[in-house]
């Protein structure tokens, strides 16, 4: 996954339906740049520097991947969709939208096209006001001043007003924390662990990820499967309800929900694909005995992905172990999980099909499978 940084955006508008410009704006935002943190209140001002109608201002800090001049380029994308014009007079004018950067985390960038942070920042109450609400102790990289300092140093004598409106967060239009427990499941290499990351990261959620890694025979199954595969899947079996009966114990009263990319089920799929039919039958004992109280997933989510795409991801997060991992296997294992899901009717599932679709370097892949697993949440309701 992708580090990301915040960027603090400033939004102004003077022209036409002003609170429905800065809305689409947020709205844009969301769509092309990252997942919106925090909003400020709508702030009314007047006209700085020219003859016009009040504005009306706000900031948001948003999460984003990209980089600052990315998010500048996507910015004024933006500007021009929602109706702004290039400059007709020299200085100040009114316009649909106003989208700026003010920090983008603590970097200072001093270019032709684009400085950082903003070199009038410190001296606008209609900017730092607004600021004030998201970011009141982020410090100045420069001036090395808090935000709520350069406000009481700031001798911009403008009136600034507060309008009892708002604006919306789009996130907010996901379900995702009327659930207790979400489990993201698919095949090796279908970005399950990628999407629970990110889906806890920007919906406040808990995050569960299967420690995988640390199981020793993991290796040693894929060079002899025979010969490790029973003692593997008992070391999952162990592994697992060690880290599930933790995770969904412990409650984390600063989440809204918990979200794990396995549920434990997925040992009774591989086990069928891997052991001898003797064996699966003593090992399907052992497991309705261990998991048998267990909280299951509210919804479980599952990422369908064709084995062509699957082998490329696998080879592309380069673990040596899962270089010789064959599309037959990957196939019994997608089989697997299809059996399994049909056989239970009480649980509620969601197949969706990622195979066109990347949604860790895409932002639109990712909100479009968002929407995909909302609409099966929504539909859980009815």
């Amino acid at each position: 996954m992708k580090p990301t940084k915040i960027v603090h955006i400033a939004l102004g508008s003077n022209k036409g339906n002003k609170l429905q410009f800065l809305q689409s704006a947020v709205d844009l935002v969301f769509e092309r740049i990252g997942t919106i943190k925090k909003l400020s209140k709508v702030y009314t001002t007047p006209a700085f520097g020219f003859e016009g109608d009040d504005f009306y201002n706000a900031c948001i800090s948003v999460d984003t991947e990209l980089s600052a001049k990315k998010v500048l380029k996507e910015l004024q994308a933006i500007e021009i969709q929602l109706g702004r014009k290039s400059k007709t007079i020299k200085g100040y004018e009114s316009r649909e939208i106003d989208l700026d950067i003010l920090f983008f985390e603590d970097e200072i960038i001093e270019e032709k096209t684009l400085v950082i942070p903003h070199p009038q920042l410190h001296k606008r109450k209609f900017v730092l006001q607004p600021l004030i609400d998201i970011a009141k102790d982020i410090e100045h990289p420069i001036l090395k001043k808090s935000v709520a300092n350069l406000l009481k140093e700031c001798i911009d004598e403008s009136e600034i007003e507060s309008v009892n409106i708002w604006l919306k967060n789009p996130k907010k239009a996901f379900t995702f924390n009327d659930h207790n427990y979400i489990a993201i499941e698919g095949n090796i290499g279908a970005g399950k662990t990628s999407l629970t990351n990110k889906i806890a990261k920007d919906f406040n959620a808990k995050l569960i990820l299967e420690r995988f890694a640390d199981n020793p025979f993991l290796p040693k199954f894929y060079k002899e499967p025979d010969r490790y595969a029973f003692t593997l899947e008992m070391s999952f079996l162990a592994d697992r309800y060690q880290q599930i009966s933790d995770d969904l114990s412990q409650l984390d009263l600063f989440k809204d929900f918990m979200v794990s990319d396995y549920d434990v089920n997925k040992s009774l799929i591989f086990s069928k694909v891997t052991l001898p039919e003797d064996e699966f039958r003593l090992y399907r004992k052992l497991f309705y005995q261990v998991y048998k109280d267990i909280a299951k997933p509210d919804l479980y989510i599952y990422l369908y992905q064709n084995t062509e795409r699957l082998q490329a991801n696998i080879k592309k997060r380069g673990r040596n172990y899962e270089k010789d991992i064959k599309d037959d296997y990957l196939d019994k294992i997608n089989s697997g999980y299809l059996e399994f899901l049909k056989s239970q009717p009480e649980m509620n599932v969601k197949i969706i099909d990622v195979s066109e679709k990347d949604f860790v370097k895409n932002r639109a892949d990712y909100l479009w499978l968002l929407g995909e697993i909302n609409e099966a949440s929504l539909r859980m309701k009815q």
